[in-house]
C-alpha cells in the first residue's frame, strides 16, 4: 500500500473515500470525511514542510493553485515525489482525479467517481441563461474571475458570471460596482469566506442571492456525484 501526502481538501477526500488507509498526513483544512485520522502538516498555503519529509510519502499530491510552488520545490528537491494538479474546468477535475487515484494505487476508476461523470453529462440544455457575481471574499470584496472551475460549473448550469472577462482570476471589486451590475443572482458560498443568511445577503439590497455550499461549487471530489443537483435547486430558488 502506498503512503500519501494530500495538500488539497477535495483531493484528500477523493482519495480518502477511493484507498482507505493510503493516507498518512493532510492539511488542517482538509475536513473530509469527517473522521480521517492522520498526521495534520498546516495548511494549504504553509505546510510544514519538514514534518512531510518525516512522514516519507510515496507521493505528495498538491494543486497550482491552492499551494505555493517554494513548498513544492522543496519537498521535490528532498527527493519525494510530487504530483501536481491543475483544474479549472468540470473535464479537468474528471481528468486529473484519474491521474490522482491511479498514483495513489487505484486499480480503477471508482463507483463514485463514475457517477459523478453520469450526473454531469446527464445535465440538460438549461433553458435560459443568467447573469452572476460570485463573491469568494469581503472585507475587501473579492469576486470569481477568468478561468475557474467554479466559474466552468456555474457556467453549465446555465449561470455566466460577469467577470469572466477580467484579467485576474479572483479580482478585488468594491461593493458598490458589484452592486450596480445588477445580475439576476449572486452565488454565495460558505468557504473560503463563509457567508451566511446574515453575513452576505444584505450587502446586495434587492438581488436574488443563493447561499450555496463551497464544497459543491469549488470541491472537485465525490461532491461532483451530487453538486449538479444540489446547486441547481439552490440557484433556481433564488429569486428577488
Amino acid at each position: 500500500m502506498k503512503r500519501v501526502v494530500s495538500l488539497v481538501p477535495s483531493l484528500t477526500e477523493a482519495v480518502a473515500e477511493t484507498l482507505p488507509g493510503v493516507l498518512v498526513g493532510a492539511t488542517d483544512w482538509c475536513s473530509h470525511p469527517g473522521e480521517l485520522d492522520v498526521v495534520r502538516i498546516g495548511g494549504t498555503k504553509n505546510p510544514k514542510v519538514e514534518r512531510i519529509i518525516e512522514l516519507a510519502p510515496d507521493v505528495v499530491i498538491a494543486n497550482e493553485e491552492e499551494n505555493r510552488v517554494p513548498d513544492l520545490d522543496a519537498l521535490r528537491a528532498a527527493g519525494l515525489d510530487v504530483l501536481v494538479t491543475e483544474v479549472r474546468t468540470v473535464p479537468d477535475a474528471f481528468g486529473e482525479l484519474a491521474r490522482v487515484l491511479a498514483a495513489c494505487g487505484a486499480p480503477e476508476r471508482p463507483g463514485w467517481l463514475r457517477a459523478a461523470g453520469t450526473a454531469w453529462r446527464a445535465l440538460p440544455e438549461p433553458a435560459g441563461r443568467r447573469t452572476a457575481v460570485v463573491p469568494i471574499w469581503r472585507r475587501p470584496w473579492m469576486v470569481v474571475g477568468r478561468d475557474t472551475f467554479a466559474g466552468d460549473v456555474l457556467s453549465r448550469l446555465g449561470v455566466d458570471h460577469l467577470y469572466a472577462d477580467h484579467p485576474e482570476r479572483y479580482p478585488r471589486i468594491p461593493l458598490d460596482e458589484l452592486v450596480a451590475a445588477a445580475p439576476d443572482v449572486v452565488v454565495l458560498p460558505d468557504e473560503p469566506y463563509r457567508f451566511t443568511a446574515e453575513d452576505g445577503p444584505e450587502a446586495f439590497p434587492g438581488l436574488a442571492c443563493a447561499l450555496v455550499s463551497g464544497r459543491d461549487l469549488t470541491w472537485y471530489g465525490p461532491s461532483l456525484a451530487w453538486a449538479p443537483r444540489v446547486l441547481g435547486e439552490a440557484l433556481r430558488a433564488a429569486h428577488r
